[in-house]
């Protein structure tokens, strides 16, 4: 075995062995959390962010959050978020951040007329400094993450590296999920989301980073299986990510995830010469991919299709093709209507919900959520933040990821809102200038 094969076999070893430990004792998980942040506040104030260590530290900080989450070893509950905020700001402190970085400026500022506006229109029972802080840290993380990463010099292999950060807690996630609920057919009752084959968590993430997860490690056979085995390992984590977010029966983070790869994997198709090679890589996958999708539809009876096509677990088609989400999305635009200059003020939408209906449901869609509080300044936010990347791209052809990302943060922020940490710091790599080694 090759000393680099060695070394990956032992990182995926780790936290496989990892996901058993905190399932059969959860209360390491606190541990966990500590240790992740000692030890990443050490290790990038020792090298002085030389090397962009602070984007190694807010990937592993990212892929560890919703395990955390679903383990209680999350010291905060917004813990994600607030790490990638801490690192990258140390980050500017060491290494700087571009002047050219305007535009995430002006977005952070756009948020601010919303705060002063809840401030003044929330209830009074509400804790209105939780309340605000709770619904505006996931664009305040993301603001600051892209201030950091704006047209700074990385190399292919190190953005690698970081995506590995990422997914390394998501394999002990996946561990965790299996030894939890070993049999699937026993807490099957239809083919809506399922909390139990999601770990007890909410399916919602944990198929977001699931999806995260497989694109990870089916993105690593395109670039860091230089061998047969390493090969079968990625191959191996991605297959287990893709069941396992499968029979979560939340449909948005794998229909993302798999959009990804397919972006990723025309992208590169286009530009390389080696083709022959990447039609057999491709075969291969297809191949594993309907053997796995077959596997998880045999383990849920029938349902999974069902699920995929809209049905219920009758086979009957459903009204709603979006889990009934359509109605709050249409109460945010609504909302902006009726406030279209500056909206109703950050996390207004929640009591105005529960006022009408009786129930306090939050949004899943961040674009619809940015209308309804931000109103026309929460539209020019996220113009900002969905044509930026494409510019600088134009000027930086070799970060193949890019439009991977950007569809990462685009289509979780329609389903899943911005409850997690990964849409936003996964954004922000979008905005790094790639280069190939030679």
């Amino acid at each position: 075995m090759l000393l680099k094969e060695k070394n990956y076999f032992i990182l995926v070893f780790i936290h496989v062995i990892l996901g058993f430990i905190i399932f059969n004792n959860p209360r390491l998980s606190v541990i966990y959390t500590i240790l992740i942040f000692i030890v990443s506040f050490y290790f990038v104030i020792k090298t002085k962010n030389r090397n962009n260590e602070v984007l190694y530290a807010a990937a592993y900080i990212v892929g560890s959050e919703v395990f955390l989450r679903m383990t209680e070893g999350g010291i905060l509950y917004e813990f994600g978020k607030y790490g990638v905020i801490i690192f990258t700001i140390i980050g500017m402190l060491y290494s700087g951040f571009s002047k050219n970085a305007l535009s995430y400026w002006i977005f952070l500022i756009l948020l601010i007329p919303g705060v002063f506006i809840a401030m003044e229109t929330l209830d009074f029972g509400t804790e209105i400094r939780k309340t605000i802080i709770f619904n505006i840290s996931g664009p305040v993380s993301l603001g600051v993450a892209s201030l950091y990463t704006y047209n700074r010099k990385i190399s292919i292999n190190e953005l690698n590296n970081i995506l590995l950060l990422i997914g390394l807690p998501i394999i002990s996630c996946a561990i965790y999920i299996t030894l939890y609920i070993p049999d699937l057919k026993s807490v099957l009752t239809g083919n809506a989301s399922n909390v139990e084959t999601s770990g007890g968590f909410g399916p919602n993430q944990v198929a977001t980073i699931l999806g995260l997860g497989m694109f990870v490690f089916f993105s690593r056979l395109l670039f860091a299986s230089s061998t047969r085995l390493l090969f079968i390992i990625n191959l191996s984590l991605g297959l287990l990510m893709t069941y396992r977010g499968l029979v979560t029966f939340s449909r948005g983070g794998m229909i993302t995830g798999f959009v990804m790869f397919v972006v990723l994997s025309c992208f590169v198709y286009f530009y390389t010469k080696q083709k022959l090679k990447l039609n057999y890589f491709f075969g291969i996958f297809i191949t594993a991919f309907i053997l796995i999708f077959s596997f998880s539809e045999y383990q849920t009876g029938g349902l999974m299709t069902k699920r995929y096509a809209n049905q219920d677990a009758m086979g009957r088609t459903k009204e709603s093709n979006l889990s009934g989400r359509e109605v709050i999305a249409e109460f945010e635009i609504n909302s902006f209507l009726e406030h279209p200059f500056f909206g109703i003020g950050v996390a207004k939408g929640l009591e105005l919900r529960r006022d009408v209906s009786g129930e306090a449901i939050a949004s899943h869609n961040e674009i619809t959520r940015m209308m309804a509080e931000h109103g026309a300044l929460g539209i020019l936010a996220l113009l900002i933040l969905l044509f930026t990347p494409i510019f600088l791209f134009l000027d930086n052809r070799q970060h193949v990821y890019m439009l991977s990302f950007l569809l990462f943060w685009l289509l979780t922020i329609n389903h899943a809102a911005m409850r997690i940490a990964a849409p936003s710091f996964v954004y922000a790599l979008s905005l790094l200038k790639v280069h190939f080694n030679e």
